[in-house]
């Protein structure tokens, strides 16, 4: 099971890369990067000992304009990426990573020096995780297969020498199992970086097709509603891995062709919240037995890039009986369309910095 929901994180990561027809225009880059832990939770503090490095190698295509989105995002790469990570402690091991990434260029792309913001979903592989024999002190990776996020903000010039270009920026990379199993806190890495691009291609100047778009965009308000469901653990480690089913109703109006605000309302049934007040009753008998049930409004934000769209979510519960974790949620995922109606959706929820759940939902919206 966790290795499946690790494919299928995956699988959402590498779609938009390979849902485009091959382009005439790529290159490879090379970045090593080095940089420290960020102590997001105090039970990461013992890890701080010493400074993560590691090197992320990247194949990328370039856009010119033959389809509508990519006028409307400045003609941006799309592209693979691997990585490696040592984080220099013999608890937290390595961490060997493969990502699906856009490249989005924050200048006109008729610049030679450019500002470039890259962000990746991708699977990572944790040489070392918790054992509670072996390694009870990895808090961190419950697992060996996590999900991994990573965030790149970096200054580029291509061709400096013949087809050989520089790249120095920053890098944030995320690892986590999202509370598939426990423990998780996850590892965040913030590093400096620094490396090298080739051009695979003749150094020929690129033509960007100019957009064909009509500029005027109205869409009337749309109704969504969406299936989502998944595994995960309490807190308690080795109570048992549990599913969770969540039914979401939300609408949503478009701004324009990149952007729609939602708000709407859902039911969430989380079976390791059951576990989660069970156990805790045994253990403390003043602790008061509640509903494992929640219910949550939100209002969030989609940006629709091709066939794939961004969500962000900003959720608060109205019905809450057990205190866990706070009255406040967020979501963060991706959502894809099979056409204009039916979609598919990976996205992690989480309250603050701790994960809750990774749920892998279907859905409608008309």
């Amino acid at each position: 099971m966790k290795f499946s929901i690790a494919i299928c994180y995956f699988f959402f990561a590498i779609l938009t890369f390979s849902q485009e027809e091959k382009e005439n225009h790529t290159y490879i880059q090379t970045t090593y990067f080095y940089g420290n832990i960020l102590k997001h939770n105090d039970r990461v503090g013992h890890f701080l000992v010493d400074h993560p490095t590691g090197f992320i190698l990247s194949y990328n295509k370039k856009t010119t304009g033959k389809r509508a989105w990519e006028h409307r995002y400045n003609y941006p790469d799309i592209g693979i990426s691997i990585a490696y990570q040592d984080y220099k402690n013999a608890i937290l091991g390595e961490l060997y990573s493969v990502y699906g990434h856009y490249n989005f260029y924050m200048l006109p792309r008729a610049n030679k020096n450019q500002l470039i913001f890259r962000i990746g979903w991708g699977i990572a592989y944790n040489t070392n995780p918790y054992d509670k024999v072996s390694n009870p002190k990895n808090l961190a990776f419950g697992t060996k297969l996590n999900s991994s996020t990573y965030l790149k903000l970096y200054y580029q010039r291509e061709n400096i020498i013949g087809k050989i270009g520089i790249n120095a920026g920053l890098n944030i990379i995320h690892a986590s199992n999202s509370s598939i199993k426990s423990p998780n806190t996850g590892i965040n890495v913030l590093a400096a970086s620094i490396g090298l691009s080739y051009n695979l291609n003749n150094n020929d100047k690129l033509h960007f097709l100019p957009s064909k778009e009509i500029k005027k965009f109205k869409q009337p308000i749309k109704y969504n509603f969406e299936f989502r469901f998944g595994v995960n653990e309490s807190d308690f480690i080795a109570s048992g891995v549990k599913p969770f089913f969540v039914l979401s109703a939300y609408a949503d109006k478009r701004l324009n062709r990149k952007s729609a605000i939602q708000f709407g309302s859902e039911l969430m049934v989380n079976y390791s919240l059951k576990d989660y007040i069970d156990i805790s009753a045994i253990s403390n008998p003043d602790f008061e037995r509640g509903d494992f049930k929640r219910v949550g409004v939100f209002v969030g934000h989609e940006l629709f890039i091709s066939k794939i769209s961004m969500i962000a979510q900003l959720g608060y519960y109205i019905y809450y009986p057990i205190e866990f974790e706070g009255v406040v949620y967020g979501r963060l995922g991706l959502k894809y369309y099979f056409n204009e109606k039916w979609f598919t959706s990976v996205s992690l929820k989480a309250h603050g910095a701790k994960a809750e759940t990774v749920a892998f939902g279907i859905g409608i919206r008309i």
